[in-house]
């Protein structure tokens, strides 16, 4: 009990080393992500046709820049394509098949987030499904590393344009992973640190390990996606992190990078990856509030939370009976739709008991 107690203390301190003269930037990045956090709703009581549609459009951005990201070269219409079963000549067998690995992958954890354990079983069982369909890749699915595995970064073209660092050795690989899953878990249960600081570090460290052969980069935008929902993050489903990655790849390798290159010195500073990082998570908070502004609200809402949305714009005030008589839809659902509307914060509740009314917000 003692070892285990000053394991898990060896571990916070490590970890508050690293964050050490966080700039005040970074940490109000993370109060307006969580400000935006608090905004969203999960969309349960939104029109669910609706957000599966978001929702499947997400998994072929996601799934198609994530794999451009590694060097595959399907667009979005492609890959479109290649989840309907229509065979594209002009790809590469290996790029149609690390797509629909990492299209079903992440349609799971879209999916079942909330069932999933966040462990080193569940995360080689992660890429056994990432790699299933690879030919090049059945002889080290769910295994870690027996080589050596530089890091590269790509150009447009999928072309390889430079080393960018080497990773951690084979052998000292197990060791690594087991501490790092731990070591999060722990700081995460312990919940004196942000989670979002706490992902961050995870996903900064399991970079630099790349404890796999191949799909290191995949695997750890999966696991962002999953700790993120699990951490409260629920728009994840409805606005792509991967693309956004995509759209400032040179950017992520750098900040990478700069981080990496301080790990195990005196000086350990993860500060550029945290820029980065809160940077893209902010972004996305923003383009998934953007889905329930007053342009796009009327595509969230179902037929019935429309019609009572629509009234209210030819009112000043009204109540629940007014509404239920004016639109024929039964008082359960107009409260129903009243709840959805208030916590998207486009009416506003006026007085108390009965005598309580609803006005459109301004």
């Amino acid at each position: 009990m003692v070892k285990i107690k000053q394991k898990n203390n060896n571990i916070a301190n490590k970890f508050t080393k690293r964050l050490e003269n966080i700039p005040a930037e970074i940490i109000s990045k993370i109060a307006k992500i969580d400000e935006l956090k608090g905004s969203w709703i999960s969309g349960a009581k939104l029109n669910p046709q609706i957000l599966g549609r978001l929702k499947r459009s997400v998994l072929i951005t996601s799934t198609g820049a994530s794999t451009r990201i590694e060097g595959a070269m399907l667009s979005d219409e492609d890959i479109e394509k290649v989840m309907r079963g229509i065979n594209i000549q002009k790809f590469a067998d290996r790029d149609k098949q690390e797509v629909k690995g990492y299209y079903e992958l992440l349609e799971n954890i879209f999916n079942s987030w909330a069932r999933l354990k966040f462990s080193e079983s569940s995360i080689k069982h992660f890429h056994k499904e990432l790699l299933k369909y690879s030919d090049k890749d059945q002889g080290h699915l769910g295994d870690y590393k027996f080589g050596e595995n530089k890091v590269v970064a790509y150009d447009q073209a999928g072309k390889e344009v430079g080393i960018i660092f080497n990773p951690t050795s084979p052998h000292l690989t197990p060791k690594e992973m087991l501490e790092l899953i731990e070591s999060t878990n722990f700081l995460l249960a312990e919940k004196k640190y942000h989670p979002l600081l706490v992902i961050a570090n995870f996903l900064v460290e399991f970079l630099t390990i790349h404890p796999f052969q191949d799909g290191n980069g995949r695997i750890s935008r999966i696991l962002t996606n999953l700790l993120l929902l699990q951490a409260g993050y629920l728009y994840m489903p409805y606005v792509s992190h991967e693309k956004l990655v995509e759209d400032n790849k040179t950017a992520y390798y750098l900040a990478l990078r700069r981080s990496q290159k301080t790990f195990q010195t005196k000086t350990e500073n993860i500060t550029p990856w945290l820029e980065f990082f809160f940077t893209i998570l902010l972004q996305q908070s923003q383009a998934a509030i953007e889905l329930l502004s007053k342009e796009n609200i009327e595509k969230l809402l179902s037929e019935k939370q429309l019609a009572i949305w629509k009234f209210f714009e030819q009112v000043e005030t009204t109540s629940t009976g007014e509404l239920a008589s004016e639109t024929n839809i039964p008082r359960p659902t107009v409260k129903q739709a009243l709840e959805v509307l208030l916590k998207l914060k486009k009416i506003e509740r006026i007085g108390q008991g009965r005598s309580v009314r609803y006005k459109k917000v301004i």
